[in-house]
């Protein structure tokens, strides 16, 4: 064979049907992603009644007070909105004294199915003046949820 004979036979690739492959997943993607399932769960509180009721004993408030103090249900000082030390502590050990005396949450008292630590009533309410920045709110968010707080609700109503 000669040379001119080899320098024929080279192998071309035809890209044309891989770059309409391409585009066939580009658009397939491009409609995809914005049907993914993304969800917020809030519950939202029901119109108050006429007559006032008693607060729950077992509900807990966090109030943030406008000199950045902390108050477990206005009753103790638990720190500062920079140290939740203190606020953490407080609730694992509320929380722990909970599952000791079954202060299971009402929907969960008849719940055999699910886990004793997961039946126990966590749910922590945060009182903080509009003044506060949202960033240090989050900061005490956090140390709620490391005390192991959940559902965590925010009260946006104004201090007294």
């Amino acid at each position: 064979m000669s040379k001119a004979a080899t320098a024929e036979n080279k192998p071309f690739i035809n890209v044309t049907p891989l770059i309409d492959v391409l585009l066939v997943l580009l658009i397939i993607f491009m409609v995809a992603v914005p049907l993914k399932p993304t969800r917020f769960t809030a519950k939202l509180p029901t119109p108050p009644d006429d007559q006032i009721l008693p607060p729950d004993p077992k509900t807990l408030v966090v109030t943030i007070q406008p000199d950045r103090s902390l108050k477990l249900n206005s009753l103790t000082m638990m720190g500062t909105i920079d140290d939740t030390a203190n606020l953490s502590t407080a609730l694992v050990k509320l929380f722990h004294e909970r599952e000791l005396n079954h202060a299971y949450r009402a929907e969960m008292l008849t719940r055999l199915d699910v886990p004793e630590s997961a039946r126990i009533e966590k749910t922590v309410f945060i009182k903080a003046p509009r003044s506060i920045p949202y960033g240090d709110v989050l900061k005490v968010i956090d140390g709620i949820k490391g005390a192991g707080a959940n559902p965590i609700g925010l009260q946006i109503d104004n201090l007294n």
